[in-house]
């Protein structure tokens, strides 16, 4: 319920974005911004990193503005009760 569909959370202390791209579907994606090593800031309807501007896609964190070179890494995760957790 935390996480909304068409967009997502940061969870800084775990260098991870959790997104919902679409209802029931979650991707996870490091926090790192692959520019300048920045952590992301905000997510809207794309995952933002405020040091230099680059946006990334929420359904697979691919580049979407640069100048980021390349996609966010991805982290497998699994819903258990309503709840995203690492696999």
């Amino acid at each position: 319920a935390d996480v909304p569909v068409g967009g997502g959370v940061i969870l800084a202390d775990r260098d991870t974005v959790v997104t919902q791209p679409v209802e029931g579907e979650f991707r996870a994606f490091s926090a790192t911004c692959t520019h300048e090593g920045c952590l992301v800031a905000t997510v809207t309807d794309t995952i933002n990193c405020t040091c230099h501007g680059s946006t990334y896609a929420v359904a697979d964190g691919s580049v979407v503005a640069g100048p980021a070179p390349s996609p966010l890494a991805e982290r497998a995760v699994t819903v258990t009760d309503g709840t995203v957790v690492s696999a």
